[in-house]
Parts: C-alpha cells; structure tokens; sequence
C-alpha cells in the first residue's frame, strides 16, 4: 500500500485496539505508535523510543520531557461545527494578515458514511508542534526552532531569509509567508501573545463554542489533556503518523 492510499485510510476509517490488547502490548515494553486499520496495519515501538508521538504511546515520566513545560493539543474532531471562530479568533490575536487566517487554522471537511448514512464532518488542522520537526530540520538559517521552555515550533522572524524551505517540508501545510514580516509565519499556540501574558488557553480555544480543542501541559498529570491521553478507551490518533514527525496535536472523536 503506497503512502497516498495509506493516509486516505487513515483519515477515512480509523480502528482502535480493544483497551486489553493495549495493555498487553505495554506489559511487554512495547507502545502502540501506528493505526489499527482494518486489521491491515499495526505500528509498535519501544516505550523508550515513542516519546509521546502517538497518544497510545506511554508518554514519558517526568524528567525525560527537556522543556519546562510540554504543551499539546486534542482535537475532538467530532465536535466541530465549522463556524470558523477559530480562524478568527487566530487572525484578531495574531494579527495574522488579512487573507492568511486559513494558514494558521484550517478546517478540512470531508464525508464518512455510518450505516448507510452520510455524515459531514470537520477537521481543524493547524501546526502539529511535532518533537521531530521537519521545518526546523531543513531551515538553513535556524529561524525555526523549539522553544527550550515550552516545545512549542517558533520563528525567530528576524533570522528568517524567506527561503520557503520549511514551507515544503511540512507535512500539514501549516506555514505561510507574511509579506508584512518578510518571513515564514506558523501557528505557534498564542505563545507570545496569551501565554506569555499568563493566560492558560490559546484563542481558538477560548473562542470555539463546541468544546472542540483541549489545550494543555502534558508535563502536568492533573491536566484534562494528560488524563484524555492516558485514558485506555479513549480512540486517539495523529494526521500522518508515517513522516516521523511526532506530533504534539493529537486527534479524538467526541
């Protein structure tokens, strides 16, 4: 199966492993960092090695974590409404220019059939944060890089050229160019312009109306983020999970 067919399976009928093969499969050192999809597909690492990539990996204790804190994000996909105050909330606090709002927060829609019925359904996409990422790899000028506090992909807007690389190689197509900065531009979890300020919650958060995104510090084993990741029967996946990339930006149906 080539990587094009493989993710439309991904996307389009994900299986979950019953919670007590999960657990045997962690008695024996090992963690679930693939999909189960049709009984086609099983992806398994060391529990030394899967660091959080996938949620049904064991995700580190503390002190393994070299950030401060180690935020992430769940998606519960089957929350959204596409009313798009996400993007706007983005484009108000960010000051992302006006045209570029879907660059930083997009939703995807797309159709699944359930028992012979149709139903629509929406996907917000934004920058994964991965802990392998691509667009710091590739940058020449090291502009991209994970902030050593929190983990969190930022742009150092200063040192960036404009060259585009990172933008190619992103597997979420989640960078832009802001002609305004002269520089690549990304969705960064409102770091500077929330967190920094003391607030606990990013903007598409505290502006979606469904409950859609759960933001948090996975460093934190009291967070909502930490036990919805943790729970055995909770379904949880990542948006191309094949690149390598580990994802901090996790995937749930509601």
């Amino acid at each position: 199966m080539d990587i094009k067919n493989l993710e439309k399976e991904h996307n389009e009928g994900i299986k979950s492993l019953p919670s007590d093969e999960r657990r045997k499969f962690l008695q024996m050192g090992l963690a679930v960092t693939g999909v189960f999809l049709g009984g086609t597909l099983l992806t398994l690492t060391s529990i030394s090695t899967a660091r959080g990539g996938n949620a049904d990996s064991v995700i580190p204790a503390d002190g393994q974590y070299p950030y401060t804190k180690h935020y992430s994000m769940i998606i519960r996909q089957n929350n959204c409404i596409d009313c798009e105050k996400c993007m706007d909330a983005c484009v108000e606090t960010n000051r992302v220019p006006v045209g570029h709002g879907a660059w930083r927060t997009t939703i995807q829609e797309r159709l699944t059939t359930v028992d012979g019925v149709e139903i629509r359904e929406f996907r917000p996409i934004l920058c994964n944060q991965c802990n392998r990422p691509p667009c710091v790899r590739v940058c020449p000028t090291r502009a991209t890089y994970k902030d050593p506090e929190t983990g969190i992909v930022v742009m150092d807007y200063k040192k960036c050229i404009g060259c585009k690389t990172c933008m190619a190689a992103c597997p979420y197509n989640a960078r832009y160019f802001n002609h305004e900065k002269y520089s690549i531009d990304k969705c960064d979890f409102c770091i500077d312009t929330r967190l920094a300020a003391g607030e606990k919650q990013t903007a598409c958060v505290v502006a979606c109306p469904a409950d859609v995104r759960v933001f948090g510090d996975l460093k934190d084993t009291s967070s909502e983020i930490y036990k919805l990741l943790h729970k055995p029967d909770n379904k949880i996946w990542v948006i191309r999970p094949e690149c390598g990339a580990l994802p901090n930006v996790f995937y749930m149906n509601a």
